[in-house]
């Protein structure tokens, strides 16, 4: 009889203290996010509603990928023109990935890095706003298993041109040069011509002119292309070469 009093007592504030400890997690990181839109306010970027966003996915019909940051959808503005939508899955780093994404692509137009139209923060929704590039990643060229699925040698070169300079750009042509840290086949995506766009700035770091050492706290990339330097557990400082891996 105590057992179930105690039971009985007990169940409930084990879940009252749950679900308040995820809405002050989830609440915290939206005042994260809110607090530097608003000091941002100079960002380019269109802030859609998430009721925009998903009539622009029509209800989310149209997968084209899904990866650790979230799942990517084909969508249409009112003008007609195509984009992809990013939704962002629950995020680790209290809505840092998001920040990083309108903090760097907010504020930089290259020709060989992946435009940012758009986004949407409303609550638990979090969404990004890209062009939409007709031929895919460069991963899907790769690594395929289809023999019809080739690129030529001059194309390959005008590829590798492409993200060149798109991280020479990011390096050396911007207020604040950014740092990628997941540079990587999956991340360079192909318009219509097969243009290389440098896309995915979720771990992206910005640092100042004046210093060519970064200092981290924690791994960035992905195994097997990230710079040895950021491998190691004892790394401190890296230099900004190591976002060229």
């Amino acid at each position: 009889m105590y057992q179930a009093v105690k039971l009985s007592f007990g169940l409930p504030f084990i879940t009252a203290l749950l679900i308040y400890k995820w809405r002050r997690r989830h609440f915290s990181m939206y005042d994260n996010i809110e607090d530097f839109l608003e000091s941002n306010s100079n960002l380019m970027p269109v802030r859609y509603s998430y009721s925009e966003i998903k009539k622009m996915a029509s209800g989310f019909k149209d997968k084209l990928g899904e990866g650790g940051f979230g799942t990517v959808y084909k969508a249409k503005l009112r003008s007609g023109r195509l984009v992809a939508i990013k939704i962002l899955s629950n995020s680790k780093t209290n809505g840092q990935d998001f920040i990083n994404e309108v903090a760097t692509l907010g504020r930089i137009h290259h020709v060989n890095v992946v435009r940012l139209i758009g986004f949407c923060v409303d609550r638990s929704n979090r969404a990004l706003v890209y062009d939409f590039m007709s031929n895919d990643s460069l991963d899907k060229y790769i690594f395929s298993q289809q023999g019809d699925i080739s690129l030529s040698c001059e194309k390959i070169f005008e590829i590798a041109v492409g993200v060149a300079r798109g991280i020479q750009y990011l390096h050396q042509g911007c207020d604040m040069p950014i740092l990628h840290f997941d540079l990587k086949p999956h991340n360079i995506l192909l318009d219509e011509n097969f243009t290389a766009k440098v896309s995915d700035f979720g771990l992206a770091r910005l640092y100042p002119l004046d210093n060519s050492i970064v200092s981290l706290t924690a791994a960035r990339g992905t195994i097997g292309y990230m710079a040895p330097e950021l491998f190691y557990k004892n790394f401190g400082g890296v230099s900004n070469k190591a976002g060229c891996i």
